[in-house]
């Protein structure tokens, strides 16, 4: 049976991702439980698994109510606090999602945190807070040479794989992109469409990973014209890939 993925608005710009085959349900990071109860109140579904990426409230704050109610199993890092987690992934692993019939390969992203793993199965992506619309997450636990080495780890993915990530932050993000590359023609045509989705209060995510290669500058450390901006804010040439995404990353932190 097909598995549908339904995203679930949380807080002010939070997906909680619902993957559906019949009447289980899969959510990842579910910060809150009220939109996954109502999801399964709506579609007459019961709860069969919770997939976390990392331990921020956020992403954790529904899990002891949805447990509570179904006693599911929950995967998470083993390096983090997640509460009700059994089954502790450190990245590597390949796991099923009990009712769904289907299998992710976990891989391990420090970066955001130190503990941060992505859901990855052919031509979907449950990424959490590392990799965005347009962006990348905040270096809040690891080093700058982890998160460029996670992204890039994700980069080589097929071109053709869904990113789900957790926030709706496109528009913001591609605001920033402008600034870094303001002659890139596909930026411009992804801002003109995320410009009108926004307006019809639709989701920009999932993306293409294809998208994200051509227009977001935490992936594009090879670019040319990122170098320059690269160059430009910090005031010396990058030596690498990893200073490119520093001075990137460090840029966009204070960017407004």
């Amino acid at each position: 049976m097909p598995v549908e993925i339904h995203p679930l608005p949380a807080f002010e710009d939070n997906y909680i991702w619902a993957l559906q085959s019949g009447a289980a349900v899969a959510v990842v990071d579910p910060g809150d439980a009220a939109p996954v109860m109502r999801y399964l109140e709506e579609t007459g579904g019961h709860l069969a698994a919770i997939l976390i990426t990392h331990k921020h409230g956020d992403h954790t704050g529904g899990i002891a109510e949805l447990v509570a109610r179904w006693p599911v199993p929950v995967f998470g890092p083993a390096t983090e606090d997640i509460p009700h987690c059994r089954h502790q992934l450190r990245g590597g692993e390949h796991i099923n999602v009990p009712e769904l019939g289907i299998d992710f390969e976990v891989i391990a992203v420090p970066g955001h945190t130190l503990g941060h793993v992505v859901y990855y199965r052919r031509g979907m992506l449950f990424c959490g807070d590392t990799l965005f619309g347009g962006g990348c997450g905040r270096v809040f636990e690891g080093t700058m040479t982890q998160m460029q080495s996670s992204l890039a780890r994700l980069a080589d993915l097929p071109p053709d794989t869904a990113v789900y990530c957790a926030h709706e932050y496109t528009q913001s993000n591609l605001r920033f992109a402008h600034a870094v590359e303001p002659n890139n023609a596909a930026l411009q045509a992804r801002r003109e469409s995320v410009a009108k989705r926004r307006a019809a209060h639709l989701p920009t995510v999932p993306s293409l990973l294809a998208d994200e290669l051509a227009t977001n500058p935490f992936l594009r450390w090879s670019s040319p014209d990122v170098i320059a901006a690269a160059t430009t804010h910090a005031g010396k040439t990058p030596r690498d890939a990893v200073e490119t995404f520093t001075a990137i990353r460090e840029w966009k932190n204070g960017f407004r």
